[in-house]
C-alpha cells in the first residue's frame, strides 16, 4: 500500500491513547498522581481567599447508593470503552436528559488516576469544556453524571465531510482552542487531544453549534514551568516531546495543530502503517502540505499550523497567541452584537447582597440548565471575555459597561463590589457559572422542576429536609468549626426556616428563591458562530 492510500485511509479507524508512567519507583516527584483532595487544591480553579469562598467542586456532589433509584438508564449505549461506557439517562423526577458514564471498579486499573479525572471535571466551567453535575458510587460501579451532547464526534463530522472549508475548520478551531487556553490557565494540561475528544453539542450544522471537550482521564495538573514525564496521549496527536518524557503543558497545543491540519484535508500530519511508524515521524517533526490536498487552503491557515506544530516548545505558540492570529480573528471573529442590558447590571448588583444559600441554588440552577435556556447569557458572557480565557475581569466588565453605554450606571468602587460578591470561589474574577448564577431571569430559575434539582443538592440524604449539618457541608465545606461559616450557616438556616422545626422544606427553598426580586430581562438572542 503506497502512502496516499495510507494517509486517505488512515483517518478511518480510531487510534487508541497510551499511558506510560516509567519504571516503578522512578517516577518523578513532581509527576505522580494526587489523591482527591490534594487534587483539587492544586487547581487554580479551587483558589480561595475567604472563609465565604464556594468552590464549583462544592456544588458537584459524591454520592453513595443506586444511581437507578435517581435515573433511567437507557439501555442502548452512546459508547464503549475500556473501562465502561456512556449511557443517555433520565432524571425520575425532572425529566431532565443526562449522560451517564458507567466505570467498573473491578477493571479500573489506577484509582489515583481516574480520582483526579474527576476532581479536574470538577472544577472546569466553560462553554466548550463538559459539564459534570453529580457522581454516584455503588459496590461494583463508578458513575459520572454529565451533560449529554447529542451532536456525536468532531472525529466522525470529518469522516463524512472528508474535510473542513476554512469557514467551519476556523470556527471549531476557535472552540477548541478557548477551551485550552482556559483549562491552561487553570494549571491544567489535557494530554489526549484529539477529534475523538470534541463532542458537539447538537446535530446542528458548525456555525450554529457547540463544540464540548471531553475525557479527562490523562489529564494532569501543570503550571507554568511544570514538567511532566509520565508518557500519554494518542500516536497520531501527541507531541513528541511527551514521547521522550520531558515536557510542558504546550503538548497540548502541538494537538492542537495537528487536529486544525486534520480538519482542512482529512488525514493527519504523520501518518504511517503502524503505530510505531507513525511515532517515528512525530519524533522527527518534519510534516509538508501536499499541494494536491493543500492549494485551495490559505496562507494564513498554513502559517498558524506552523505555528502550533512547531518542534521546539518555546517556539510553538500559546492557546492565547492562536487566537490572536488572523486566520480565527478574520474567519471565527468573536460577537460584537451581545451586550450587557441594563437589567443585567441591575441583576449583578442584586446577586452581590444575597445570602450564600441563595447564591448557591442560583450557582447549582445556572450550572444544571441546558444550552438553549441559557443561550443569551452564554453569548453575553463570551463577548464580554474580551482575551478569551473564559473569565471576566474587572476590565472586561467596565469595558463591556462602556460599549453599551451602562458606564454611567456604576462607579469604580460598585464594580468591585459587585465582583467581590459575584465571585463566589475567591478567584478574583468572575467565572462562567458566576455569570450565569447572577444574571438569570427570574422566569428561568423559579422554575420547581429547576428549584427542585438545587433543593436535591442540599437535601443530601432526600428525606425532603435540609438539615443544618447538610447546610454547612455545601456552605462550609463540611468544616465544622469554622466559627465564621458555622455563623453564617446557622443564621441562614433561621432566616429561610419559616414554621422553625430546625430545617428547610421544599415550601420554604421556593418561598427563598422568589424572594428579593430582580426584574425581568429581555435578552434577544445572537448569532452564535462567533462564538
Amino acid at each position: 500500500m503506497g502512502a496516499c492510500a495510507t494517509k486517505n485511509q488512515v483517518l478511518h479507524k480510531k487510534s487508541g491513547s497510551f499511558c506510560q508512567d516509567g519504571p516503578a519507583g522512578k517516577r518523578r516527584k513532581h509527576d505522580r498522581q494526587q489523591d482527591l483532595p490534594t487534587m483539587l487544591n492544586g487547581v487554580s480553579g479551587t483558589r480561595s481567599t475567604s472563609h465565604d469562598a464556594l468552590s464549583r467542586a462544592q456544588l458537584i456532589l459524591n454520592h453513595s447508593g443506586d444511581v437507578r433509584d435517581i435515573y433511567k438508564i437507557e439501555a442502548r449505549k452512546l459508547g464503549e470503552g475500556t473501562y465502561g461506557s456512556v449511557s443517555s439517562a433520565v432524571h425520575k423526577q425532572t425529566g431532565v436528559v443526562r449522560a451517564i458514564k458507567t466505570m467498573s471498579k473491578g477493571q479500573m486499573k489506577n484509582v489515583a488516576r481516574f480520582k483526579q479525572e474527576v476532581a479536574i471535571m470538577k472544577v472546569m466551567d466553560h462553554p466548550n469544556i463538559i459539564k459534570l453535575f453529580e457522581t454516584f458510587e455503588d459496590r461494583r460501579h463508578i458513575y459520572l453524571v454529565m451533560e449529554l451532547c447529542s451532536g456525536g464526534e468532531l472525529f466522525d463530522r470529518i469522516i463524512e465531510a472528508g474535510h473542513f472549508r476554512e469557514s467551519d475548520g476556523a470556527i471549531v478551531a476557535s472552540h477548541i482552542l478557548h477551551a485550552i487556553f482556559y483549562m491552561h490557565k487553570m494549571d491544567v494540561c489535557h494530554r489526549d487531544l484529539k477529534p475523538e475528544n470534541f463532542l458537539f453539542l447538537t446535530k446542528d450544522s458548525i456555525d450554529k453549534n457547540i463544540l464540548k471537550l471531553i475525557d479527562f482521564g490523562l489529564s494532569s495538573p501543570a503550571s507554568d514551568g511544570k514538567v511532566m514525564s509520565t508518557k500519554a496521549g494518542t500516536p497520531y496527536y501527541v507531541a513528541p516531546q511527551v514521547l521522550q518524557g520531558k515536557y510542558d503543558k504546550s503538548c497540548d497545543l502541538w494537538s492542537c495543530g495537528v487536529i486544525m491540519y486534520t480538519m482542512l484535508c482529512g488525514y493527519p500530519p504523520f501518518y504511517g502503517k503502524t503505530d510505531h511508524e507513525v511515532l517515528h515521524k512525530v519524533k522527527s517533526g518534519n510534516f509538508t502540505f501536499d499541494q494536491k490536498d493543500w492549494k485551495n487552503v490559505s496562507d494564513d491557515a498554513k502559517a498558524l499550523i506552523r505555528m502550533l506544530i512547531k518542534f521546539d516548545p518555546a517556539e510553538r505558540y500559546t492557546a492565547e497567541q492562536a487566537l490572536q492570529h488572523e486566520w480565527i480573528r478574520c474567519r471565527a471573529p468573536r460577537s460584537t452584537t451581545a451586550s450587557l442590558q441594563a437589567g443585567i447590571v441591575d441583576n449583578l448588583r442584586a446577586f452581590q447582597n444575597q445570602h450564600k444559600m441563595k447564591k448557591a441554588a442560583l450557582q447549582i440552577i445556572a450550572g444544571q440548565l441546558s444550552e438553549e435556556k441559557i443561550k443569551a447569557l452564554r453569548e453575553i458572557f463570551v463577548a464580554l471575555d474580551a482575551n478569551g480565557d473564559g473569565c471576566l475581569a474587572a476590565d472586561e466588565l467596565r469595558d463591556g459597561m462602556a460599549k453599551a453605554s451602562l458606564g454611567e450606571l456604576m462607579s469604580k468602587v460598585d464594580l468591585d463590589a459587585i465582583i467581590e460578591g459575584v465571585d463566589a470561589d475567591g478567584s478574583g474574577m468572575i467565572d462562567y457559572t458566576e455569570f450565569l448564577a447572577a444574571t438569570l431571569d427570574r422566569k428561568c430559575y423559579l422554575q420547581e422542576d429547576v428549584c427542585y434539582n438545587a433543593f436535591s443538592v442540599f437535601d443530601q440524604d432526600g428525606d425532603g429536609q435540609i438539615t443544618l449539618e447538610e447546610l454547612k457541608t455545601i456552605l462550609d465545606n463540611g468544616n465544622m468549626d469554622e466559627a465564621l461559616g458555622s455563623k453564617t450557616s446557622e443564621d441562614i438556616l433561621k432566616a429561610v426556616d419559616a414554621n422553625g422545626d430546625g430545617s428547610i422544606d421544599f415550601q420554604e427553598f421556593m418561598d427563598m428563591m422568589r424572594g428579593d426580586k430582580a426584574p425581568a430581562l429581555d435578552i434577544k438572542a445572537v448569532p452564535t458562530q462567533a462564538l
